[in-house]
């Protein structure tokens, strides 16, 4: 399953919609502007909050929470002992940890799971300015979760380049 993310122009608080390689909305990703911390909301076409997405507050490091139905499903952080600086770690709940790494910011980076290729999000294989691709490899994956993951590592990777 391939999906089209137009990049975020303005940041939190701006709406985008997530494309089918048909060109058909399938996701609606929320930005929530004016609260204290970073929030979205992963949204189907008819609007149903599918996930959300927001800011641990309390932590020794930038973390991000993904939850579906008021329940944590993961967390995202940046790995502490990586010689990669964009190399991200996804935790889900059951146990099973998700690897991230890649170019974030130039939205080439791939996701994994203890060494199998769940999704590649790229630019590459796409001629439209300020889009990138999410190519779900495998299809037993969550596409709501991979999407939601590559929103937040994204995001986190953007906000960590405007603090430096």
């Amino acid at each position: 399953m391939r999906f089209l993310v137009r990049d975020r122009i303005f940041g939190i608080g701006e709406d985008y919609w997530i494309e089918d390689e048909h060109g058909g909305k399938v996701f609606l990703v929320d930005g929530k502007a004016m609260r204290l911390r970073d929030t979205f909301e992963l949204k189907d076409a008819q609007g149903r909050v599918l996930i959300d997405i927001h800011q641990k507050m309390l932590a020794l490091r930038d973390t991000m929470v993904i939850e579906r139905d008021g329940e944590v499903l993961a967390k995202i952080r940046r790995k502490w002992l990586s010689l990669l600086r964009n190399h991200y770690r996804v935790s889900l709940v059951d146990g099973t940890e998700l690897d991230v790494s890649g170019k974030i910011l130039d939205r080439e980076f791939a996701v994994e799971y203890d060494g199998e290729l769940l999704a590649v999000i790229s630019r590459r294989w796409l001629r439209v300015v300020d889009t990138y691709g999410v190519d779900i490899v495998r299809d037993d994956a969550d596409p709501a979760l991979l999407i939601a993951v590559a929103v937040c590592v994204i995001h986190m990777a953007e906000k960590e380049r405007e603090e430096r």
